[in-house]
């Protein structure tokens, strides 16, 4: 993988395990969630420090690089977030409308 954007990712991993932290102490994430976090970030710092870990993934698959595997993985890790705030975002939509439409006859009444 080109350094520069090893770099950039291990600056950006960093940010984000920090990112983390600080959710984590303004009591916005709990210990659990703050514990995934942490895997996760410390994963993907391991895999942008040393790429040559997923190679046999990458033959396997038949990408040619090791950043193809990179930019397919994440475009799917993104569909699939996006995916997941929708449904949550639908999910909160029809709870706050039962809420209003509750609040809504109780002052009728």
């Amino acid at each position: 993988m080109i350094l520069g954007i090893q770099i950039i990712g291990v600056l950006f991993g960093l940010f984000m395990i920090y990112s983390s932290f600080i959710n984590f102490k303004r009591k916005e994430f709990s210990a659990k969630t703050f514990g995934v976090w942490l895997i996760l970030w410390i994963v993907f710092l391991i895999l942008t420090i040393f790429p040559n870990i997923l190679d046999p993934v990458a033959e396997t698959l038949d990408f040619a690089r090791t950043m193809d595997l990179f930019i397919v993985l994440g475009f799917m890790f993104l569909i699939g977030a996006v995916f997941l705030n929708y449904t949550l975002l639908r999910k909160n939509q029809r709870k706050l409308e039962d809420l209003v439409r509750k609040i809504a006859v109780e002052k009728k009444k």
